[in-house]
């Protein structure tokens, strides 16, 4: 149970659902729902109605705004972030404001307020990035991680979770793929790219557990299935034509999640693993659980275990309302 809990880009697909879990399990006191779009605060507020509940307009890129609503937080969960890619490659100072000085601005003023934890989500495009988003977010995550080792830091805690494409998300190829089936043809950059996949249910479930366990230090990645982008479009619009346009600029083939470099500071568990700082790495704790991937280990969309078939990813978009013709 939180005394009071505040979520940056709360009016962001994770964010709602974020917000939704905490209300109907009662484990916020007060939460705080901060992001600078006051029409999707609105349309928010008319969908999650509750008194625990307090809609704040600012940016993570306002010091001082920051500094102002972190009064008794004792938990940020950190999901503002600019996060398409093309608009970041056009425009790749606003996503230096937004990603890296919003992080770092998050990470000051929590230790100033003496928030207990801090767990901020990131992205593959993070692990090895091809793109200016993702450049940015592995500076985000250094830096987020970095505040567990300031000097003046002696009680705030620092995690990060990371995984991939969130199914029926904004901007996610799910809804891009329904409305171009009705042109009759589906757009695939390369018939060989694959992707990790999870739903908003379970990347949720995900934070909240990160939350629970983590120490401070760690990039927490679930264990989740993978999916060929064909595959998608067969399921989604099985009659529709397929023309592959070819892979654009800044993206990747395959996802990657870890990387043979973190292989050194990996461990693995029954349903995740964990990147650990150099730190943590040494703790009592991570000594005496997990079990060390192998060096060399990648954990990337192409040589993943788990893999959704035509069947199980239709069962998927069915559970979460997002083929409503089956």
């Amino acid at each position: 149970m939180y005394n009071k809990v505040l979520v940056t880009g709360g009016t962001g697909s994770f964010g709602m659902a974020f917000v939704e879990k905490l209300v109907k399990s009662g484990l916020a006191s007060k939460i705080i729902v901060f992001s600078r779009d006051e029409l999707k605060q609105f349309d928010m507020q008319s969908k999650i109605k509750n008194e625990s509940i307090e809609y704040v307009i600012g940016d993570v890129r306002d010091l001082s705004r920051v500094e102002e609503v972190l009064n008794g937080v004792d938990l940020v969960v950190h999901a503002a972030a600019m996060k398409q890619i093309t608009a970041s490659e056009n425009n790749p100072m606003e996503a230096i404001k937004t990603n890296l000085i919003g992080a770092q601005n998050i990470v000051t003023a929590s230790i100033n307020a003496k928030v207990k934890k801090v767990l901020a989500l990131s992205t593959d495009k993070a692990a090895n990035p091809a793109n200016l988003y993702g450049a940015t977010k592995l500076c985000s995550d250094k830096i987020m991680i970095s505040g567990n080792s300031k000097f003046d830091n002696s009680t705030t805690k620092f995690s990060i979770v990371r995984y991939g494409n969130v199914i029926g998300s904004r901007g996610s190829v799910v809804p891009f793929f329904i409305e171009k089936s009705k042109s009759g043809t589906i757009p695939i950059t390369d018939i060989k790219m694959t992707r990790f996949w999870l739903s908003i249910n379970d990347g949720v479930s995900f934070v909240l557990s990160s939350i629970d366990r983590m120490y401070g230090g760690e990039i927490f990645i679930p264990k989740i299935p993978s999916f060929r982008v064909i595959d998608v479009a067969k399921v989604v619009a099985p009659n529709a034509k397929i023309e592959i346009i070819g892979i654009r600029q800044g993206e990747k083939l395959h996802e990657i999640m870890i990387t043979e470099d973190d292989s050194y500071n990996t461990v693995e568990f029954d349903d995740h693993y964990a990147i650990l700082s150099s730190s943590l790495k040494e703790s009592k704790h991570y000594k005496k659980n997990g079990k060390k991937v192998e060096i060399g280990f990648r954990y990337s969309s192409d040589n993943n275990t788990e893999w959704h078939t035509l069947d199980s990813f239709k069962s998927v978009l069915i559970s979460n309302n997002l083929l409503l013709n089956y």
